[in-house]
């Protein structure tokens, strides 16, 4: 016997949705039995690697800070950069 399917409430917001799909099973919204394998061949990086020298003693601050935080410390690098440009 096929389980019924329900279908998927519109959400305000992404937040809404979140909240959701927290509470709630995806199997009683969807039948991944019937799920297709996709490839996405010509998806670019929405990243650019980049380069930079930075000073020994400043790599290792925020390799401290960044352990402190529990975030990579690269990811921590790019967060000061955005705020940095965010507030020019």
């Amino acid at each position: 016997m096929k389980k019924k399917i329900k279908p998927i409430p519109h959400f305000k917001s992404e937040r809404a949705e979140r909240i959701f799909w927290q509470n709630h099973d995806s199997t009683d919204y969807f039948d991944y039995s019937t799920a297709q394998r996709v490839q996405f061949p010509n998806l670019k990086l929405t990243t650019r690697p980049i380069t930079m020298r930075l000073p020994e003693h400043l790599v290792i601050k925020v390799k401290l800070k960044a352990h402190q935080m529990d975030v990579p410390y690269q990811t921590l690098i790019k967060q000061y950069i955005f705020e940095g440009v965010k507030e020019q």
